[in-house]
């Protein structure tokens, strides 16, 4: 294609578009049927000139202007209560249910390492005196030490928000991270599974693991599972990079990005909850069955939350992206 005959075929048409974007007042009814055609018409132009000869002053200039025209057609929208519902009842529970492939082996996996750090750790007292002197293990383990009284060494409300605030930036750091090819996911991820690991360790060897766990399982169990739902997107994230599969890296970025940041406010509300758990239920005077019986509740409550309406509005179609109005519309690209 000569790409000047072709600019010199349709350049009127571009610059009555501007003019018409450029009006102070109100278009009337033939002018703004008038600006639809254009855009509709300068869209392809663009895709034209980004397909066949590529021009890279010539497509910013387009691409602006394809912009702006679609701004002024389509019109900004304000979100609403019904749109949070939507996200809350199908975007959310549809996202976390279509990446379940790469957060579930993830959950299995950081699970078993956590497990394994702490069978090492109780079954070597060189590896406990390698972490702290004698006398200091025996006063994070012995009953009422430092693993129990974590808990309770706060007022439960600010408690709970400092957890929350602090599980939050580890989820929010596993979707972000993961576009920088998943390595640093897998280190925040082991960061967590190390932490969990030495607390069952070091608790095994004093006899105490039921203890432990009794205080864990209540907050942990919601609490790890929404880390793990972050960490799975962030590697999913991240291997969009490495295979988009059929679309454009960038457009296939963009996809898995904005699913992403609605992924980390979905995760905000859980972890407020596993939160408001270890702040009250935790510490609380609960016998230890009631507290893992609250623990276990919410975590099958979240669970049929993503496989009963998340599952349903995947098979429908949703994908937890923005609506498709207010996506930026994808250009064909040259096979």
């Amino acid at each position: 294609m000569d790409l000047d005959v072709y600019v010199t075929a349709h350049r009127a048409e571009w610059d009555r578009l501007d003019h018409l974007l450029n009006r102070g007042r109100r278009l009337t009814g033939a002018e703004a049927d008038e600006l639809v055609a254009l855009y509709q018409r300068t869209a392809t132009h663009l895709s034209v000139i980004q397909s066949t000869a590529p021009d890279p002053a010539l497509t910013a200039r387009l691409t602006q202007l394809v912009a702006r025209a679609r701004a002024a057609v389509t019109g900004t929208r304000r979100a609403s209560w019904r749109d949070v519902a939507r996200f809350l009842t199908t975007g959310f529970p549809a996202a976390v249910y279509r990446s379940r492939h790469w957060w579930i082996p993830t959950a299995v996996l950081s699970t078993l390492v956590a497990a394994l750090i702490g069978w090492w750790i109780g079954a070597n007292p060189e590896v406990q005196a390698a972490i702290a002197a004698p006398e200091e293990l025996r006063q994070m383990t012995r009953p009422g030490g430092e693993y129990e009284s974590y808990y309770s060494s706060h007022p439960a409300a600010s408690f709970a928000a400092q957890v929350w605030t602090n599980n939050a930036r580890a989820a929010a750091l596993c979707l972000v991270l993961g576009a920088f090819l998943c390595f640093p996911v897998l280190w925040v991820l082991f960061i967590n599974m190390l932490n969990l690991g030495v607390g069952i360790g070091l608790m095994s060897s004093a006899g105490r693991l039921d203890t432990f766990l009794g205080l864990v399982i209540p907050h942990g169990l919601l609490e790890l599972t929404a880390v793990f739902v972050a960490a799975g997107t962030g590697l999913r994230l991240g291997w969009t990079l490495i295979d988009p599969g059929p679309y454009s890296r960038r457009a296939a970025l963009a996809q898995q990005g904005r699913a992403a940041i609605g992924m980390a406010i979905g995760l905000a509300l859980v972890l407020f909850v596993a939160g408001v758990i270890e702040g009250f239920v935790t510490p609380s005077g609960l016998p230890t069955w009631a507290r893992i019986a609250i623990g276990i509740a919410a975590e099958a409550a979240f669970l049929v939350y993503v496989y009963v309406l998340g599952g349903r509005a995947a098979r429908a179609g949703e994908s937890g992206d923005v609506a498709s109005a207010d996506r930026s519309a994808e250009l064909p690209t040259a096979a």
